[in-house]
Parts: C-alpha cells; sequence; structure tokens
C-alpha cells in the first residue's frame, strides 16, 4: 500500500490546454533526454488518482444502489439530458485525469527500455481506455507521447469497438507478455492484465474469448498468492490493504500525496453521507436485495454490517472511524469479481448449472449462505443468480451500473424505462467548445 513513489519533479509534466491531448507548458524534458522513465510510469499510476471518485460515483448513484438528495445532483437518477450540469465536478476532472495518465504511458511505451516498465504502461493504458468507453462510448484514441497540436483529426471519437480491438485487447495481450504473475508496491501484474483482459472481453459480449482468460486467472490465482480473504469484512479499510490477498490490481491512495481528484468530497465521503448532496446514500432497493438475500440463503447475509450502517441508510465498505479515510485504495480489481465473471461467462457459453453454480460457494460460505447448486437449473435463473451475487458482493465498488448497462438489465432492474442515450455519461462541453465540435457530444445530451 502506498509505494509507488510520486517523482513529480522528474516527470514530463503534463497539464491541459485547449484539450487534455495537448501539453502546456512544453515538456520540463524533451523524451530523448531521459534515460530513467520510472517517474513518468509513476505519474502514469498517479493520474489514476482523478477517475476514482467520478467512476466511484457513477457506478453506484447511477444505479439502482445509491442515491443523491440534494438537486442538481439527483439528475444521476433523472435519466435526461440534465447531468451536463456534473460536468465540473464529475466528468471534467475523470476525462482530464484519465488522459493525463493514457500521455504518461505513452512516453513510456514510446521511450523506456525497460520491458517491465513497458508492460505496466500498457496495463495503465488500457484500464485508461476502458474506463472511458465505458463512460462515454466513442472516444478520442491518442497512442502518442507528443500528439500533433494542429492536426485536429486526431480529435476525432473513435468507435468504441475499434478502441476495444485496436487499443485495449492489443495493449492488455502486450502487457500479459511482458509483466510477471506476482508484483510488488501496488505494480501491475500478468494476472491483472488477464483479468482487465478477461472482464473487458465481457463487456464486449464476448464471452467465447472471455473464458480462458478468467479460466487462468481462477484456475491459477492461488500459485500467485491470490485467493479469497477468509473473512469479507478483512477485504475493505486501510489497515486491510497491505499484501491483501484478494485484491489483483487497486488504485492507491494515500493522504500523504495531493489526490489529481480536488474537486470536494472523494469517494468514500459519498458513501458515508458526509456529503450533504447525499446524506442518506444508500438506495433502499439495495437494503431490499439484502434482506431477499437473507430470506433466500438460509441465513443472515455477513455481507450487510460490512456493507451498510445498523440503519441501512449509509454505506460502510470503506469506513471513515480512525481518520483512515483518506488512506482508502480504490480497488480496481479483486479475486471475487473475476470468479462471479467466470461463473457468469460459463453460463453464457452454455455449461450446465452444475459447473456454473459451485464456483459460487466459497463466496457464498464466506457471506454465511447456502450453496445455490442443485436449487436451480436454467440458463435465465442462473444468469439472475450470478447478477444477484455481484450486486451483494461488490456493492459500492463501482460497479454496479456498468453491469447493468452491459448486460442490458438497467429498465428491469432499476423498475423504470430508461433511454438508452443515457446509459452513457455527457462528454465534457469544455472539451467540445475548445476543439470546435470536432470532439462531440452523446446523443441524448
Amino acid at each position: 500500500m502506498k509505494k509507488i513513489s510520486i517523482l513529480l519533479g522528474s516527470l514530463l509534466f503534463i497539464t491541459a490546454c485547449s484539450t487534455d491531448l495537448e501539453q502546456s507548458p512544453s515538456n520540463i524534458a524533451n523524451s530523448d533526454s531521459l534515460t530513467d522513465f520510472e517517474g513518468v510510469l509513476n505519474a502514469a499510476y498517479y493520474y489514476q488518482l482523478g477517475t476514482v471518485t467520478p467512476i466511484a460515483v457513477m457506478g453506484e448513484f447511477r444505479s439502482d444502489n445509491a442515491v443523491m438528495d440534494e438537486s442538481p445532483y439527483t439528475e444521476f437518477d433523472e435519466y435526461d439530458n440534465g447531468l451536463t450540469a456534473m460536468e465540473d465536478q464529475f466528468f471534467g476532472p475523470f476525462y482530464t485525469a484519465v488522459y493525463k495518465s493514457i500521455l504518461s504511458a505513452n512516453n513510456v511505451i514510446e521511450n523506456s527500455s525497460n520491458n517491465v516498465q513497458i508492460g505496466e504502461a500498457k496495463f495503465l493504458r488500457a484500464l485508461s481506455y476502458f474506463k472511458l468507453v465505458q463512460v462515454f462510448g466513442d472516444v478520442t484514441v491518442n497512442l502518442l507521447a507528443e500528439p500533433s497540436l494542429t492536426d485536429t483529426s486526431v480529435l476525432v471519437r473513435q468507435p468504441a469497438a475499434d478502441v476495444y480491438n485496436n487499443v485495449i485487447i492489443p495493449d492488455l495481450n502486450s502487457a500479459m507478455a511482458l509483466l510477471g504473475v506476482t508484483s510488488d508496491n501496488g505494480r501491475a501484474s500478468r494476472y491483472a492484465a488477464q483479468s482487465l483482459l478477461g472482464k473487458v472481453y465481457v463487456a464486449m459480449g464476448d464471452f467465447i474469448n472471455a473464458e480462458p482468460h478468467l479460466a487462468a486467472v481462477v484456475n491459477g490465482a492461488a500459485s500467485a498468492g491470490i485467493s479469497l480473504k477468509t473473512n469479507f469484512d478483512e477485504i475493505f479499510g486501510a489497515q486491510n490493504e497491505v499484501e491483501n490477498s484478494e485484491i489483483i490490481f487497486s488504485t492507491q491512495i494515500t493522504g500523504s500525496v495531493t489526490d489529481e481528484y480536488s474537486f470536494g468530497s472523494d469517494f468514500w465521503n459519498w458513501y458515508v453521507g458526509d456529503d450533504s448532496k447525499a446524506d442518506l446514500p444508500v438506495d433502499p432497493d439495495l437494503v431490499a436485495a439484502f434482506d431477499a438475500s437473507d430470506a433466500n440463503g438460509g441465513g443472515t447475509d455477513l455481507r450487510r454490517a460490512v456493507t451498510l450502517n445498523v440503519d441501512g441508510l449509509t454505506a460502510v465498505k470503506f469506513p471513515k472511524e480512525g481518520g483512515l479515510g483518506p488512506e482508502h485504495d480504490w480497488i480496481e480489481i479483486r479475486l471475487a469479481d473475476i470468479i462471479l465473471l467466470y461463473a457468469e461467462t460459463l453460463n453464457e457459453n452454455s455449461s450446465p448449472a452444475s459447473t456454473v453454480l459451485p464456483l459460487l460457494d466459497d463466496i457464498r460460505t464466506r457471506a454465511g449462505l447456502n450453496s445455490l447448486t442443485g436449487t436451480i437449473s436454467s440458463q435465465a435463473d442462473v444468469r439472475q443468480a450470478i447478477a444477484d451475487e455481484r450486486r451483494l458482493e461488490l456493492a459500492f465498488e463501482g460497479h454496479r451500473w456498468f453491469d447493468l448497462v452491459r448486460t442490458n438489465t438497467v429498465d428491469s432492474e432499476m423498475g423504470v424505462t430508461v433511454n438508452s442515450n443515457y446509459y452513457l455519461f455527457p462528454v465534457p462541453v469544455s472539451e467540445i467548445l475548445a476543439t470546435d465540435g470536432v470532439i462531440t457530444q452523446n446523443a441524448g445530451y
């Protein structure tokens, strides 16, 4: 935890100019004058901090897990064009931070002679573009350390499918070839890259290609020291982040380093109700889902007490007690997530329930619940059981809205009809204006 040193003084320092692909002032040091790109790689990790709170809010407050109290923040539950009012606090900082991370990663990929550094940079670039595509759909693609400042054609948004196939998947395959199965100090590993590649294929609906990658992680995890924690409450909280066997990759956060996201509350503030815009952030529908889990699971779902306070009004998965709130890392990938995606993939690839459901046993046993093996058999029922498990296991980890979108269950789970335009979020208007409309807005906004 907190071991990636942020050597900002030695970076090619990148800031936003007329768009976030431009650099102003010019690089402090030209890439050909550097021989050690560790500081630039650290910057690529560091800029991921700016994505955490926005994506945490998008993933939970847009879904049926969390609600806002105060206008205009209630727009997260109003599926129209009102979210453009949230640019300054969420979509703008997210956009800026991701492209800064990409620029730093590009510099390492182009110029470093260290294959491990290149592998980590390719993982971070893939992670960045995956986040961008989930949030915005089609996006601007830049794979250069010094993109043209005059050729505006490079800013044109590329189809999401092309970003997956031409950038994200090749980067992750390359990262897998360059990285070791284990890593130190919060760095990306081969299993982090392979886990993300499996998640990418699932997001694309390509379960055939997802299966071998997810299987490799699930079946090879133990040899790399990756395993489910015995107790659910051992996963979360700053005190549990050091050498946590379940966390495959996290964005590391520490109060001793200025957060790239500097606007208002961090993700844990939103979850625990410390921001007045969401005093009671837990959606009653999530409480009802835990109630149903208790009723159908043969006991009290132990995840409830770790996820929600006793009144079911605030989320406590990342507690603030002891002044440790600012120390919470953001879990990008953990083993339970990958196990559930593997089960989902097998089910979509028509494996029988008797093969799929046992994969959930360790997760459910840890939660104090009975096995589902033998209780359901149809593909549709198994699909719903896995979706329900993902919701409760991963609540307030930023997955819920993106899961609903990729499974096309927004309407059925939310209980409202949502125009698919609003499955995506608005591109920052500032980017559209700065490029004279070369960067375009998503439909509906």
